[in-house]
C-alpha cells in the first residue's frame, strides 16, 4: 500500500480526534513536537519495564474489549 504525506496525516488526525477533542489533539501534537519526542524509544521504555506476565494480561484486556472479526484466511 503505497500512500502519500497528506493521506498519512489525515489518517493520524483523524485516529486523534477519534478520541480526543480538536484542543486535546493540537495539545498532543504541541507536546510531541516541543519534547522532540522519539516513539521508538518510548515503545522500548514502556515494554521493558513490563514483566511477561504484565504484557499478557493487559493484552487479554485488549483482545477481549477488540475482539477480531474479520476472514481468518486474509491475515496471511
Amino acid at each position: 500500500m503505497n500512500i502519500n504525506t497528506a493521506e498519512v496525516l489525515h489518517r493520524g488526525m483523524s485516529c486523534l480526534l477519534e478520541k480526543m477533542n480538536v484542543i486535546e489533539a493540537e495539545r498532543f501534537i504541541f507536546l510531541v513536537k516541543a519534547e522532540n519526542f522519539d516513539y521508538t524509544q518510548w515503545q522500548r521504555d514502556y515494554f521493558n519495564n513490563k514483566s511477561q506476565s504484565e504484557l499478557e494480561h493487559e493484552m487479554d484486556i485488549y483482545f477481549a474489549a477488540h475482539p477480531y472479526t474479520g476472514d481468518p484466511s486474509k491475515m496471511i
